[in-house]
């Protein structure tokens, strides 16, 4: 389960502490824009980790099934298939076109492995019934988990968002001094 803890020193504990959006007001815009931007990419990274866990989600069922239906072939066999029948599926909640990559993919793939350690996925047919099924329970129960956590970060971008728009409705914001901020940041790099 994603625990956020408060106080703690990590990405996902600071943009979902209370007070990381308490007086967005008194803050300049540089510093809304960077929280926007580091819960950006707090809710990349919970993407990364949901997709991880789809495709093993993916695959314990099609195993689970397979063995239902008596099937003789191997899961690995139809690997490809089970993996891309939910990334041709109409879209379905709250995705967001995201320009960024995932900052700790290797981390998030530890972490996966972590959560049902006597499962290996690269031998699914070789597990028996139980330590399929919990392997099942556990997948669905952290995706739960991620996701809730991915909604709570996408309300917090949401409001940061509504803040710089409403900086640049009141006149307080202005497109020209966003891009004379790029082109110098841009002239600094070497």
């Amino acid at each position: 389960m994603i625990e956020v803890r408060p106080g703690g020193r990590r990405r996902i504990d600071r943009v979902l502490s209370p007070d990381y959006l308490a007086d967005l007001d008194r803050l300049d815009l540089a510093e809304v824009r960077a929280r926007r931007d580091d819960a950006a990419q707090e809710e990349t990274d919970l993407s990364y980790l949901r997709r991880l866990l789809h495709g093993r989600i993916d695959i314990v069922r099609a195993e689970l099934k397979r063995r239902a239906e008596g099937g003789s072939g191997s899961v690995v066999d139809q690997l490809a298939t089970i993996l891309a029948d939910n990334a041709v599926a109409p879209a379905t909640g709250s995705g967001r076109h995201q320009t960024l990559e995932p900052s700790r993919a290797e981390a998030h793939r530890r972490h996966i492995e972590a959560l049902v350690s006597d499962a290996d996925l690269s031998d699914v047919g070789a597990l028996p019934d139980d330590r399929l099924d919990l392997a099942l329970r556990t997948y669905v129960a952290e995706e739960a988990s991620v996701s809730q956590r991915r909604r709570e970060v996408q309300a917090v971008m949401d409001h940061l968002n509504a803040e710089i728009g409403n900086r640049y409705k009141a006149g307080s914001a202005s497109v020209d001094d966003l891009l004379a901020a790029e082109r110098a940041r841009r002239d600094d790099m070497p």
